[in-house]
């Protein structure tokens, strides 16, 4: 994202090679989007993750309330890419706090795990889509490919407001792509509207 390198980032570039791992970053479209980061299926995730981070120096970001950012964990949440998020000045709107930090910030890579669990669950949380829909960036569709050893961004989709066309863009980028559990992912479909949580499983890839 036009940084030039550093010994750090070079350091963890070597790290993921060394270990087996490729670093990917398609050319962003512009400054901001949102990190529809997939499959998540295991806390070995982190390392790979962190350590792209690091290589790439992409700004990467993650929000949480507010409150969880007093001391004394509130500046080691902040070194590690945590945004607080005020929902009270939104009229307690989780969506809204986020697309203002979107807004407001030149750049940022706002990394959201739609999955919402690492066990398999029924469909991907919306929220992600709707915060890149109302703010108006793309989504980068953000990969732990634990069968091509390949972390990171691997391709964007601008979002139309058309969720059906929009999710089927995501599961084509992720075609073939396999998680650390395989059996622990989650489809790439929105939840139907008025659908209960409670359903049917779409069929395994």
């Amino acid at each position: 994202m036009n940084r030039p390198h550093t010994l750090g980032s070079r350091l963890a570039t070597l790290a993921l090679r060394l270990t087996g791992w490729k670093p990917v970053l398609a050319p962003p479209p512009g400054p901001k989007f949102v990190a529809a980061v997939a499959p998540h299926t295991s806390n070995a995730d982190f390392w790979p993750g962190i350590a792209w981070r690091w290589a790439t120096r992409a700004p990467v970001h993650w929000v949480a309330k507010r409150e969880l950012f007093r001391p004394p964990l509130g500046p080691l949440l902040r070194a590690w890419g945590g945004l607080p998020v005020d929902r009270a000045r939104v009229g307690g709107n989780f969506v809204d706090a986020v697309v203002a930090v979107i807004q407001r910030e030149r750049e940022i890579v706002l990394a959201v795990a739609p999955e919402g669990t690492r066990a398999r669950g029924e469909h991907w949380k919306t929220g992600f889509y709707h915060m890149a829909v109302d703010a108006g960036v793309p989504i980068g569709v953000t990969v732990f490919d634990w069968k091509r050893k390949q972390v990171g961004v691997i391709g964007y989709v601008e979002p139309s407001g058309d969720i059906e066309a929009d999710f089927a863009r995501i599961r084509e980028l992720l075609q073939d792509v396999r998680g650390h559990t395989p059996a622990n992912e989650t489809p790439a479909w929105p939840r139907p509207a008025g659908e209960p949580t409670a359903g049917r499983l779409p069929p395994r890839r």
